[in-house]
């Protein structure tokens, strides 16, 4: 599907104490690295706020004059994109994921269909999150057209006299999707659950990928089972080393041709299996010294 993101980064951060909020970090992440990475597939990324180091390139713009709240922001980052359907993001979104995206993505119905001007992410609590939506580009550019000429301006205009005039689906968020830091509290809470028991191996390996700019689904369980298959059958250092090499091999073989995934799977197989073996003859040999003994 082919669309244009744009990232409002350039708030004043009022409640945080006017910190740089998307540099802010989560998981060892600036949160607008996070939600750069929901959205990777764009065909053209703007970000609306001052420059900084990104971890994959955008293009920069800025309201004019700066500070001008969210719809002169929208505005500004509009005019550097062309597709006919563009997503909007705010850059404080640290659980954001490709998967919710793709569903505002496919929400918006036909022209001539309810929900034609796009769709907008609701919040577990049944909130609207404008700053998380896809609108179609005509009507958007047309109503903040409107809007300017009816105030003089757009400076200073709320996002809710934008969308008021707007036809939107409605996508129901997943529990974290729309959680935004807008306070030093809220930024503790999520440094606090991106390392929950339960999500913190997702999590981790999720930030992994994106760091090292990989784009593949990794089978954790079959990964954790050949380590401890490494560690319990040769020895705890050989668990580290054992997966650094079954993606090695992996890689070596995607660059021949095969799936990345499956060879991940088959390199892991033969370890695992190889791993066992090794267990299996020590465990003979020990039997072997202490019936001879």
């Amino acid at each position: 599907m082919s669309y244009d993101a744009i990232v409002l980064a350039g708030g004043a951060a009022r409640r945080l104490g006017g910190a740089d909020k998307p540099a802010l970090s989560v998981g060892g992440r600036a949160l607008l690295d996070r939600v750069l990475d929901a959205c990777p597939d764009a065909r053209t990324t703007v970000v609306v706020g001052d420059r900084r180091a990104t971890a994959r390139p955008v293009h920069w713009t800025r309201e004019d004059p700066p500070g001008g709240g969210p719809v002169a922001a929208l505005d500004a980052g509009l005019r550097r994109t062309t597709a006919e359907l563009v997503l909007v993001l705010s850059a404080d979104l640290p659980f954001l994921d490709r998967e919710t995206v793709r569903a505002l993505l496919e929400a918006p119905s036909p022209p001539e269909a309810p929900g034609q001007d796009g769709a907008m992410l609701r919040d577990p609590d049944g909130r609207d999150q404008p700053l998380v939506a896809a609108y179609r580009a005509e009507p958007l550019r047309r109503e903040i057209a409107l809007l300017a000429t009816e105030h003089g301006t757009l400076t200073g205009l709320p996002l809710r006299a934008l969308t008021a005039e707007l036809d939107l689906a409605r996508v129901t968020s997943r529990p974290l999707a729309s959680f935004d830091c807008d306070t030093w509290d809220d930024l503790a809470a999520a440094r606090a659950r991106i390392r929950e028991h339960g999500s913190v191996l997702e999590q981790w390996i999720t930030a992994v990928k994106s760091e090292l700019g990989i784009d593949l689904t990794v089978d954790t369980k079959t990964l954790l089972d050949l380590a401890r298959d490494a560690a319990h059958g040769v020895a705890r250092p050989a668990a580290p080393l054992t997966t650094f090499l079954v993606g090695y091999a992996a890689a070596h073989a995607a660059a021949t041709g095969a799936d990345p995934a499956q060879a991940v799977a088959e390199a892991s197989r033969k370890a695992a299996d190889l791993a066992l073996r090794w267990a299996d003859e020590a465990a003979a040999d020990s039997a072997e010294q202490n019936g001879s003994g």
